[in-house]
């Protein structure tokens, strides 16, 4: 059993929590951020992770482990081969609703688990179980990395989450690492920091 703090030092070291300034696609200003796509680059990290998602979901009927793609793909195939099942994702169709493409089906009454790495607002989740429930599958759980919304999100079914944190954030022009002229970073872009800021 992987305790918060165990969890912790993994995303320290993989570089999934990171402190400085940040930009994030809200457009609000953070002074740390998850990026959980780091941990995937470590497969016994990734093991590990998933071995305690899974372990909590032990003694389920679980038929399918479903993910969003593409946060989710990885996530779902650990957890599945640990259960002992089969994984799929769902993705935006042409429309941009989220949906199972590739051959992937539900069969009716199939128990499903959701998997995710990072949840904030719930929205991709909530899709994902959308499209379960209209395969006409049981969700019988979501399983997340971390729940960034410090534990505020309510679902209508079991939610485990490894780490739940609150990342504070705020509105540009109430920022105080503004105010202290930290320079600002966009995760995910070639440029460090942005310039003016």
């Amino acid at each position: 059993m992987l305790t918060e703090d165990e969890i912790m030092e993994i995303f320290r070291e993989t570089k999934v929590w990171q402190e400085g300034h940040f930009l994030l696609a809200s457009g609000r200003h953070s002074s740390r951020y998850i990026q959980c796509a780091r941990v995937l680059q470590y497969p016994r990290f990734t093991e590990t992770l998933c071995f305690e998602l899974a372990r909590r979901f032990k003694g389920e009927e679980i038929d399918v482990v479903a993910a969003p793609a593409v946060g989710g793909i990885i996530i779902a195939y650990e957890v599945a081969k640990i259960l002992q099942t089969r994984a799929i994702f769902a993705e935006r169709d042409d429309s941009g609703k989220m949906t199972f493409r590739r051959g992937f089906e539900i069969d009716e009454e199939e128990n499903v688990l959701v998997v995710e790495d990072v949840i904030t607002t719930g929205g991709s989740v909530r899709e994902v179980m959308n499209a379960v429930r209209r395969a006409g599958g049981n969700i019988k759980g979501l399983g997340v990395f971390v729940d960034r919304s410090g534990g505020k999100l309510s679902f209508d079914t079991r939610v485990e989450s490894l780490l739940t944190v609150n990342v504070d954030s705020y509105p540009p022009e109430e920022c105080p690492l503004c105010r202290e002229q930290v320079p600002l970073v966009r995760p995910g872009s070639k440029k460090s920091s942005i310039q003016g800021r």
